[in-house]
């Protein structure tokens, strides 16, 4: 996936200012920055999910296998099905826990047979963690399970539908340290198989997880590089400043 030059005004105020930013595949970037900064509306742009923002625009490129994400051809739908999402606030469908994973594949209709549904619900809860504590709960709502536990539902709901790109939102900002260790262990193990991209507040998280590592400021990618290249040696002063705690 890449960006080139993307500007994001929400009515008449910029949010976002000539973002280009490559993102590898099968690797975990992370975008870090204070605040208000800009980089939950960069994530946003990677599935349109500002489209549902009224007086939200969008210029520049964003492509997805060398096909550009907001062309009139492009079904959301169907690309909000390879780019999935995790949200800072665990947020499981008011179904059962075999009804939240299955969601996706449903609609999209992927599988055949209820066999191959409970296939697809089963490897999505093992590749999230989560099976091991929940297989023998699978019509308990998904709402029952702990805050950690509902944040692995969602990333099994996420990667159902087979994606090749998962955006995560601040995904430990609701969660305790253990549930937060979990969660970093599965993104190092889903990273093998999905490119991934993570915002969060937390530097230390940042250099746990992350490959590579964007930092915003005031709407613009002041610098992107090697994780530990941003962390131990950045080139920007703004940069400096972020990372060592002079500011943010």
């Amino acid at each position: 996936m890449d960006s080139r030059n993307v500007d994001v005004y929400y009515g008449n105020k910029q949010a976002l200012s000539a973002v280009s930013l490559p993102i590898r595949q099968h690797r975990v970037t992370a975008l870090i920055g204070p605040s208000g900064c800009g980089k939950s509306t960069y994530l946003k742009c990677l599935n349109r999910m500002n489209d549902t923002v009224v007086g939200c625009r969008v210029s520049g490129s964003i492509t997805l296998d060398s096909e550009d994400i907001y062309g009139p051809s492009v079904d959301v739908v169907q690309l909000r099905a390879r780019v999935g999402m995790v949200f800072q606030k665990p947020n499981p469908f008011p179904k059962s826990i075999f009804d939240n994973v299955a969601y996706g594949p449903r609609i999209h209709g992927m599988t055949n047979s209820h066999a191959q549904l409970n296939e697809v619900v089963e490897s999505s809860l093992i590749k999230a963690g989560l099976w091991g504590e929940v297989k023998d709960r699978l019509q308990e709502p998904g709402t029952s399970l702990s805050g950690g536990q509902q944040q692995r539902l969602c990333i099994a709901r996420a990667i159902a539908v087979n994606p090749e790109v998962v955006l995560m939102d601040e995904p430990c900002s609701a969660l305790d340290p253990i549930a937060t260790a979990r969660v970093e262990e599965l993104i190092d193990d889903l990273s093998q198989n999905y490119t991934i991209v993570i915002v969060t507040h937390s530097m230390q998280q940042a250099a746990r997880v992350a490959h590579h590592t964007g930092f915003f400021h005031l709407g613009e990618l002041v610098e992107f590089g090697p994780t530990e290249v941003i962390f131990t040696n950045p080139k920007e002063e703004r940069t400096k400043g972020y990372v060592t705690g002079r500011f943010g």
